[in-house]
């Protein structure tokens, strides 16, 4: 009989110093649990908590599992496989488009780097778009170094050591907004990168540029026009890798972007809605590496986490990480559970939470950041980051911060704060963020269109209350 707490240790194994449980705490770093609670959570944006049927799900599928599954290779590269092919048909994906694992979407960040290091004579030059709107570690990762002191591996190793053969690689940060917090168009984006692009090639390096296909607020930058634009102009020496991390995007969106051979990142735990950690990346053919990858990916990577096919990757080690395919499997039962939901029902859910959202915004005085719900995409209508610096306490980043976690603290779960407001002083206001996932989709569409209204305008009044109860000041 396989016990609860051994599916939640399992889910809380494989990864970085992120997925541990604080000491004296069932939660991670981000208040994200490997049980399942009963709380208000919006915090897709950020991260989530298991969901009740996708645990329940979990400890079936252990039951069936050999019990040496944890030790066995064999197990392991099976799982995987039967993964991809789950994913390749929930995606849509041609034939040809291989699928890789990582136990985060910081971790995915080292694959196409070392794929195109693999594919090019010449040191990389790492474009990375919108820094303070990716993950927090994907600097360290996109430069080929290590964001924290330990691999999903178990190995220990010194954040910011370079991974062996990718030490050779720069990053040029680009922003996504300018110095007012005001999201950049996607020609002027497009101008920076090629200007970075330009000089990285004029200084004899290969070059890959990001794209961010939603960030942490729901920017998609640049457009596909735009890309077609790089990709014509810059050649052979640049190659893309979208950012779609928070997987609010449609199976035919990403195929755009594999369609015009860019890599494609995506992880489980976001809008997927699936514990944290895990990460899955799509390559057209053009992205098998030609040459052995490099060999400092064996202290974050077992073999069956790359592609068969990529016979670059052969010195990995036949290791085994069971919490990984575990995390996969919580993110890819919640897919298909979405993908039964009628369009309609969806479209019910998301533009009542539209409202709710709107009516919160209203009723604190407060804004809402740019792009928040300002198209039916699910970048846009499922994530809202509100700005909060216009209230009365004119709220920094900082104090945000800590109503996130007083909020938290209450049963209330929402996304962390992002830099994306500038104060009159120079400062970072305070935002918070409300989103979507696709557990809490499948549970409100459920509801009758009357009871979802009511759920959401009590969710969102006790969020008002929360905000306006921190923001009276403390009588000593």
């Amino acid at each position: 009989m396989v016990e609860a707490r051994f599916v939640a240790a399992l889910l809380a194994s494989g990864g970085d110093g992120r997925i541990e449980l604080r000491s004296g705490a069932n939660t991670n770093q981000y208040g994200a649990s490997p049980f399942p609670r009963s709380v208000r959570a919006y915090a897709s944006s950020t991260a989530n908590d298991v969901s009740l049927a996708a645990f329940e799900h979990l400890h079936d599928v252990l039951s069936g599992w050999p019990q040496d599954f944890a030790h066995s290779p064999d197990f392991y590269r099976a799982s995987l496989e039967q993964l991809r092919t789950r994913i390749r048909q929930s995606w849509m994906l041609a034939d040809e488009v291989e699928i890789a694992f990582a136990a985060s979407g910081t971790d995915l960040e080292y694959l196409p780097l070392a794929a195109a290091a693999a594919n090019s004579a010449l040191p990389v030059t790492n474009i990375l778009v919108g820094q303070d709107e990716v993950g927090s570690g994907c600097l360290l990762a996109a430069s080929g170094r290590h964001f924290a002191d330990k691999t999903p591996l178990g190995i220990a190793v010194a954040k910011g050591e370079a991974l062996a053969q990718l030490g050779a690689t720069t990053v040029v940060a680009v922003p996504i907004r300018d110095d007012a917090g005001t999201a950049l168009t996607s020609a002027e984006l497009s101008a920076l990168i090629e200007h970075a692009a330009r000089q990285a090639i004029a200084d004899g390096r290969q070059v890959l540029i990001h794209v961010v296909h939603g960030s942490k607020t729901g920017l998609v930058l640049p457009d596909l026009a735009a890309i077609d634009g790089l990709r014509q102009r810059l050649g052979e020496r640049a190659r893309f890798v979208v950012d779609a991390c928070q997987a609010r995007s449609s199976p035919e969106m990403l195929a755009h972007y594999l369609e015009r051979d860019c890599a494609v990142m995506v992880t489980g735990s976001k809008f997927i809605g699936g514990p944290p950690f895990s990460g899955f990346a799509f390559f057209p053919a053009a992205w098998a590496p030609a040459a052995p990858l490099a060999t400092g990916l064996s202290r974050v990577f077992a073999r069956s986490e790359l592609p068969a096919s990529w016979t670059a990757a052969a010195f990995l080690d036949e290791r085994t990480n069971p919490g990984l395919p575990l995390r996969l499997l919580a993110a890819q039962f919640e897919v298909e559970r979405f993908a039964a939901v009628a369009p309609d029902l969806r479209h019910q859910v998301i533009s009542a939470f539209g409202s709710a959202v709107r009516g919160l915004a209203e009723s604190l005085g407060a804004s809402l950041v740019s792009p928040s719900l300002a198209t039916a995409e699910l970048h846009h209508a499922t994530l809202a980051t509100l700005d909060l610096s216009s209230l009365r306490s004119a709220p920094d980043f900082a104090m945000a911060q800590r109503w996130h976690r007083v909020l938290a603290a209450r049963g209330l779960r929402l996304g962390q704060p992002v830099k994306c407001v500038r104060q009159s002083d120079g400062n970072w206001g305070g935002t918070l963020r409300l989103s979507l996932s696709m557990p809490l989709i499948v549970e409100f569409a459920k509801l009758s269109a009357a009871d979802l209204r009511h759920r959401l305008t009590t969710d969102m009044s006790q969020i008002a209350d929360v905000i306006r109860a921190a923001e009276k000041p403390v009588v000593a």
